[in-house]
This record gives C-alpha cells, sequence and structure tokens, in this order.
C-alpha cells in the first residue's frame, strides 16, 4: 500500500483530511470543511490517479 487519506473532525467542529505516506509522514492537509462529504469529495479528487490506498473514515 502507498500511503492513506485520513478523514477527521477538528476541534472546532469542522471536517479535514490528511494524506499520509505509508512510513506515516504527513505529506497533505487541508483547510477546515463545514460538511463531512464535502471534504471526502475533495479528498477522492486530490487522490484520483495512481493512489491506492484506503480513506480512513471514523465511526458515525
Amino acid at each position: 500500500m502507498a500511503g492513506k487519506g485520513e478523514l477527521y473532525q477538528q476541534r472546532n467542529g469542522k471536517w479535514a483530511f490528511r494524506v499520509k505516506a505509508s512510513n506515516g509522514q504527513i505529506v497533505a492537509q487541508s483547510q477546515g470543511y463545514s460538511k463531512r462529504a464535502s471534504a471526502r469529495s475533495t479528498l477522492e479528487k486530490l487522490l484520483k490517479g495512481t493512489y491506492d490506498g484506503p480513506i480512513i473514515e471514523p465511526e458515525k
């Protein structure tokens, strides 16, 4: 696996994402989004192409 994308909720209640390399290093991090779906959609667009890792989301 090349790495992974992670969705998370910030302390202020907004949703964000980060992309981690396979060694765990954060290589990209987003701004806050008011909607979870917006953060996920942007992450999916960012990772489209050669990325083959999972997107990790917290339990609802």
